[in-house]
């Protein structure tokens, strides 16, 4: 019998999902105003998503290493209702953390760094909770429906978080505010206050302690490669000691660990195709291309944006300061709203017309929103206007797609790295909206990674899932990556040279993700139908 969706349960449930969103956006704000505000390299700015990503990483990390080594699933056991309570009270330890810090007037970048690790390592508890929790409440054959609208409410804090902060720190363009960080206490505290209210809304709610059946697998030697990744990255972590103390640059520093890391997957998969043997999940070549996807998937969604205030702060992008890029910002990461609003139509039972009218419908409707909110937060939208294109271009790219994940990521790939390509050798508002376009394609790439990576795991589905999710540490390194690259127009201008170009060349790092990841379409496919799958054919086949 289908059980009906627990409507009033489910709605307490997606505001985390709203926060996850709200936070990361917002540190596209928050980054180059640290770069002021603490007179940091851009490497170092970057160090916040850095902090945030890695958070997500290590938690998991944490969670699976308890499991492994005491035979139980830590979260199983707790449930997944403590399990977002026990995040969401996590959370509250490092907004108010960084709401005291940021009013004491003895701020350091250091104490917003620890804060921001601790507000992500309640997210991770959360986001491992709060997506299977989702998928109970209710009936499973409609799980779907929940998790695409708790990623639609995803999406819309995303879209306000730039703007919230932006006012926060600089207040209307008509203000002229003096930026602060102790402008953000009253953010983290009211941020704070609200994870305290849900986490008590969770508790004293009459919520089942839904758990998950399945058995823990044993892989010593996944166990062992996720955790040398986890000390690989460390020194990405603490980049300016290692400098002091060991005198390796920065830029080697992250240069090392991203390569090294990626060195370690793909060996890996080799290891494990001469012997699956203690491998679990990884022992198929699919998950592990997954885990590569899903870090370089996270990473140059999260790259693209958090370098864009060096971009925009040049005169031939506009010479925008701080105060003036959330317009831009919000377009960004309003692009993957539009582009996760109109996924989320293939999901309900509808005619394969309707459909069709939606998918070129709900964009423009979202684009809509997209252009309300900042003119009430006071942007100038004028050149929005420039940018339907690329949306008419992206429901083109959906209608074609036809919902098969191998066909739609080659295509959101092939038509990102085409229009990373145009913002290289562009200028202006032509260049920033190509690399702003680029979200667009970024926002139906994850499920499509995902659905690819766990096909044919069978018993393993559940472990290769948290394997998967631990690789949004790539927006943790990437990120520092393609800053260690905008660094060196800094070197230039102190040794007196004011020919830089490299902040624009950065954006290489964006599109040589992006080629691969349509490599990585391919090359999937043609892993699974080794082993006699076609995931285009089943979905196909399931209209």
């Amino acid at each position: 019998m289908s059980q009906p969706t627990k409507w009033s349960q489910f709605g307490v449930l997606i505001t985390v999902f709203f926060f996850w969103g709200f936070v990361a956006a917002s540190n596209s704000i928050f980054i180059p105003f640290c770069k002021k505000f603490f007179h940091l390299d851009q490497i170092q700015s970057q160090l916040i998503g850095s902090a945030f990503y890695g958070a997500y990483f290590y938690g998991s990390l944490i969670l699976y290493l308890f499991s492994a080594v005491s035979g139980t699933d830590l979260l199983n056991k707790i449930g997944y209702k403590k399990g977002i309570i026990y995040g969401l009270l996590i959370s509250v330890v490092g907004a108010l953390s960084l709401a005291f810090i940021s009013g004491s007037g003895s701020a350091t970048f250091g104490m917003v760094l620890l804060s921001f690790f601790i507000i992500a390592l309640g997210f991770s508890l959360q986001q491992t909770s709060a997506q299977p929790f989702a998928i109970a409440l209710g009936s499973p054959e409609t799980g779907a429906h929940r998790l695409n609208m708790g990623g639609s409410v995803n999406s819309f804090g995303t879209l306000l978080g730039p703007l919230v902060v932006s006012f926060l720190l600089f207040g209307t363009l008509k203000d002229g505010r003096e930026a602060s960080i102790s402008n953000i206490q009253t953010l983290y505290f009211f941020l704070a206050g609200l994870f305290i209210l849900v986490s008590l809304i969770f508790a004293v709610s009459k919520l089942p302690k839904t758990t998950s059946n399945e058995k823990l697998e044993n892989s010593p030697k996944a166990l062992y490669t996720l955790a040398l990744i986890g000390i690989i990255f460390l020194p990405v972590l603490f980049a300016d000691w290692v400098k002091e103390q060991m005198g390796i640059s920065k830029s080697v520093i992250v240069g090392t660990s991203l390569a090294l890391i990626l060195l370690i997957l793909f060996v890996s998969m080799y290891l494990a195709s001469r012997n699956k043997s203690g491998w679990g999940a990884m022992a198929y070549p699919q998950l592990v291309l997954g885990m590569v996807a899903i870090f370089i998937y996270v990473g140059v969604e999260v790259t693209i944006d958090n370098n864009f205030g060096a971009l925009l702060k040049l005169p031939d992008f506009g010479g925008y300061d701080e105060a003036h890029i959330s317009h831009l910002v919000s377009l960004y990461w309003g692009s993957l709203m539009i582009g996760r609003w109109t996924g989320a139509v293939s999901v309900f039972n509808l005619s394969k017309q309707t459909k069709r009218i939606l998918v070129i419908i709900v964009p423009f409707v979202a684009f809509g929103i997209i252009t309300i909110v900042n003119i009430i937060k006071g942007n100038d939208v004028s050149d929005f206007y420039m940018y339907l294109v690329c949306i008419a271009i992206a429901v083109v790219a959906f209608l074609y797609a036809e919902e098969k994940p191998v066909k739609l990521l080659l295509t959101v790939a092939v038509l990102a790295t085409i229009a990373m390509i145009i913002g290289l050798t562009t200028k202006g508002m032509v260049a920033n909206f190509a690399i702003v376009s680029c979200g667009l394609c970024c926002s139906v790439m994850w499920p499509c990674i995902f659905a690819l990576a766990v096909s044919g795991l069978g018993k393993y589905t559940s472990q290769g899932s948290a394997f998967l999710i631990m690789m949004i540490l790539g927006g943790a390194i990437i990120p520092p990556a393609q800053g260690a690259i905008i660094d060196i127009d800094k070197l230039k201008l102190e040794q007196g040279i004011t020919d830089t170009h490299y902040t624009h060349l950065s954006y290489i790092v964006p599109l040589l993700c992006f080629a691969y990841l349509a490599w990585h379409a391919l090359k999937t496919k043609a892993v699974l139908k080794k082993q006699g799958l076609d995931v285009d054919a089943q979905v196909a086949g399931g209209h």
